[in-house]
């Protein structure tokens, strides 16, 4: 699996016009499913990402995870984490999930997050999506299950 992780002040998905997940401070996670992931990875990367020390401390250091803060989880699928743009210029998709794979993991990362007691919201899997968000810091981080075994 493969998450871009963003550090936000608040940050909002809309589908056709409506808001359909908002929070306030935490982070946006856009997540991507590999066609070999399963419960290891989700579990791996949601363990990951909750305990992340990414929010500052009373001296402005990077020293607090999300559960640290009580902050509030954004979670977007996004099958074009896995774009291999290796050959050309039109991105293949082949090392992502299908849907039949990636959306029961989009939902047990969730339930998984949400077991923490965070405030988890979503986008809807396999919409069009708009994406807003106030990056703070600005803090973007890059992970993927692979390099995290």
């Amino acid at each position: 699996m493969r998450a871009l992780i963003q550090r936000v002040s608040h940050a909002s998905v809309r589908v056709e016009e409506r808001i359909v997940g908002a929070i306030e401070r935490g982070l946006l996670v856009l997540l991507g499913v590999g066609r070999a992931d399963g419960e290891a990875q989700v579990r791996t990367l949601v363990e990951k990402i909750v305990h992340l020390r990414i929010f500052e401390d009373e001296a402005g250091k990077m020293n607090r995870s999300l559960l640290d803060v009580r902050g509030e989880l954004l979670v977007v699928s996004q099958f074009t984490l896995y774009a291999d743009v290796r050959r050309g210029r039109r991105p293949s998709f082949t090392d992502a999930a299908p849907p039949s794979i990636a959306e029961p993991l989009c939902e047990r990362f969730k339930e998984i997050a949400a077991s923490y007691g965070l405030i988890v919201a979503a986008g809807v899997f396999g919409a069009h999506m708009d994406v807003e968000l106030v990056n703070d810091g600005p803090v973007t981080i890059w992970l993927d299950t692979d390099a995290l075994q």
